[in-house]
């Protein structure tokens, strides 16, 4: 039996080609209607820089935990909570990459008028802090990963059973 391997890279870009797909879908269907894609705020940016570095320092002390390097020891449930978070940040961020992507692809038609292409950099600015905080995610993830202990057998090396 192979362990759980956790959430792949597959699946994050999976959903972000997903989200894209019905975001565009979407914001063509409100486009036509003659509504405008509102500018993204630049406090989502920072937001999501600020929970790619939350992940991150609690990843590190599961980490330090884990390696033996630590000072003090944290609780297995705070260090499974912090791997859920770390998998957590990492599909939202692909989620958001697939949001951003899909309003790109919206303005993209009409990237010949100044003003048009003024409003594509910061969606593409905020898929590329999505980007980080969907691999800031998956960090946390390797970094509570636990290791396989010396005296552990494979199940095709354990000893048959009668």
């Amino acid at each position: 039996m192979t362990p759980h391997v956790g959430l792949r890279a597959s699946t994050l870009v999976l959903a972000a080609v997903a989200t894209t797909l019905v975001g565009w879908l979407g914001l063509r269907w409100w486009v036509s209607g003659g509504g405008v894609p509102a500018d993204p705020p630049w406090i989502g940016a920072v937001v999501m820089l600020f929970l790619a570095g939350g992940l991150l320092g609690a990843g590190w002390q599961v980490k330090k935990v884990r390696d033996g390097a630590a000072e003090r020891h944290i609780s297995p449930l705070r260090a499974a909570r912090t791997l859920v978070l770390g998998q957590a940040g990492a599909l939202t961020g692909a989620l958001l990459v697939g949001w951003y992507v899909a309003h790109v692809l919206v303005l993209l038609p009409d990237s010949d008028v100044e003003s048009q292409r003024g409003r594509i950099w910061p969606f593409l600015v905020h898929a590329g802090i999505a980007v980080l905080l969907a691999v800031a995610g998956m960090l946390v993830q390797w970094m509570c990963r636990v290791r396989r202990r010396d005296d552990e057998q494979d199940d095709d090396e354990a000893p048959l059973r009668a």
